[in-house]
């Protein structure tokens, strides 16, 4: 309607072009929402595990038919380079196809009966499940949600980034139409539409992906419902070079991607590499020479483009204001890759990518999640003095080490304090659908992919007859505590 408020998107690399709108909320949407999924949940519970697996591949088949102008739309509102958004939706349809393939056996009962007793563990919904999600890679992050909690019984509220709604509204709004009316909603808006959401008495569960201040405000909201939540927050990821890492092109290519990759704005891409010091001058002109490779700045929507804009023109100033701090406490700037040259980069919101050297762990690039293309590269001396140096500060996402001895990398990475850490590779490339992903310390809590990821939706719940009291069973005094067995 003509009075409802609308979300309007602006194009990253021609930030004068509008995209589209999504309409936000109204006051009672929420609540309207949150009670049909309720009731859709309790219907959806009932059904096999084996049909709502099939519901999960309908709709991986609709992403996929959708996804040829949905990858066009999501380089528009995001500026991630076209490749990489295709690479995302073909990664979401596996992604729900494979909870579709796991879900049924890993929500089987599981029951024992033996000398003990006979137990039964059930894996049960929540019910209705808010998931707030961002903007950097809108799609799959959605679906991480989507795919256990839908393949788990529960109903999903989703509630998208306002930087990236538009590809994500078009796939969310036709893949519900794979499932049952009022199980998958879209509610798009800002910080009221999320604290409704999140503090609603009729949601049961919420999974949050973003940064440290909002997730602050998302789990102090889920508190104080006493409602539990699955959060991935943001990292520092730290990426240690030993000194026997091979600086093979392949594997330079490799690190130079897994630093900037969607212009540097993903959680668990690599944020400071640390090398051994005698190493620093080889390893820095083979970075060089590699992002000269694989890195092409430009339009998100030009051929060849491998690093786009960033979102907006605010993270644009705040990334120039760390590059600018950085070179006044004697930081070295060495740009890295080329631009395209039918990309006008003053019309977007475009920062160069850069190699920063002569740096100290204190300068704010290197202490803070700096989310952008920028790749402080750290000399050590020892191993001990890295291990102290890439724990500190109170992030622990991602981190990998680099070694051409994988037991020696394997034996280095349990020293460090990250929830994921990657041998010989970093970002994407090193991610597994089975292995769980989620961070420690104040990176989050809770776990995407894999069977874990799937727990994330369901509670135990447990029928128990003790041995005692069954038929011949010896029976035990009120009120004893069981002995264990």
């Amino acid at each position: 309607m003509a009075d409802q408020e609308l979300i309007e998107r602006h194009n990253p690399s021609r930030a004068r072009e509008s995209v589209g709108t999504v309409p936000v909320a109204r006051e009672g949407d929420v609540g309207q929402a949150v009670a049909a999924a309720g009731s859709a949940a309790r219907i959806w519970a009932a059904e096999p595990a084996e049909v709502r697996a099939e519901a999960l591949r309908a709709a991986a088949a609709e992403l996929e038919r959708r996804s040829a102008d949905a990858a066009v739309l999501l380089a528009r509102e995001s500026g991630k380079p076209l490749a990489d958004g295709r690479g995302e939706l073909a990664f979401s349809a596996a992604v729900l196809r494979w909870y579709a393939d796991a879900a049924p056996s890993l929500l089987a009962d599981h029951e024992v009966d033996d000398g003990q007793g006979r137990l039964v563990v059930r894996r049960r919904p929540y019910g209705p499940v808010a998931a707030l999600t961002p903007w950097n890679a809108p799609v799959v992050l959605t679906v991480l949600k989507l795919a256990p909690a839908l393949a788990a019984g529960n109903a999903l509220l989703v509630k998208p980034s306002p930087l990236a709604p538009l590809a994500l509204d078009g796939l969310l709004r036709n893949m519900a139409g794979c499932f049952p009316p009022g199980l998958l909603h879209t509610l798009h808006g800002h910080e009221s539409t999320a604290a409704a959401l999140v503090g609603h008495p009729g949601v049961f569960k919420v999974a949050f992906t973003g940064g440290e201040r909002a997730g602050r405000a998302v789990g102090a909201l889920a508190a104080a419902a006493l409602t539990p939540t699955t959060m991935e927050l943001g990292g520092n990821d730290p990426a240690i070079l030993l000194d026997d890492a091979a600086l093979t092109d392949e594997a330079m290519d490799r690190l130079v991607m897994a630093c900037l990759a969607t212009a540097g704005q993903v959680c668990m891409a690599v944020k400071r590499v640390y090398v051994p010091r005698r190493a620093h001058d080889r390893f820095t002109a083979a970075f060089t020479a590699a992002a000269d490779r694989v890195v092409r700045l430009g339009d998100a929507l030009h051929p060849g483009v491998t690093v786009g804009p960033v979102v907006n023109a605010v993270a644009a100033a705040r990334l120039t204001a760390l590059i600018d701090d950085a070179l006044r406490r004697g930081a070295r700037a060495t740009p890295l890759g080329t631009v395209c040259p039918d990309t006008d980069v003053s019309a977007g919101h475009f920062v160069a990518p850069l190699l920063l050297t002569c740096l100290g762990d204190d300068v704010p690039v290197v202490r803070e999640e700096q989310f952008g293309p920028l790749v402080p590269v750290l000399p050590y001396d020892r191993e001990d003095e890295v291990v102290d140096r890439a724990n500190a500060g109170e992030l622990g996402l991602g981190a990998s080490v680099w070694s051409a001895d994988e037991d020696r990398a394997f034996a280095f990475a349990a020293r460090l304090d990250a929830g994921f850490c990657f041998v010989n590779t970093h970002n994407r490339t090193g991610m597994s659908l089975r292995a769980p992903f989620g961070g420690v310390k104040r990176s989050g809590h809770g776990r995407e992919y894999g069977a874990e990821g799937l727990a994330e939706y369901t509670q135990s719940c447990v029928v128990h007859a003790p041995a005692a009291f069954r038929p011949g069973g010896g029976g035990m005094a009120p009120g004893a505590y069981p002995v264990p067995g």
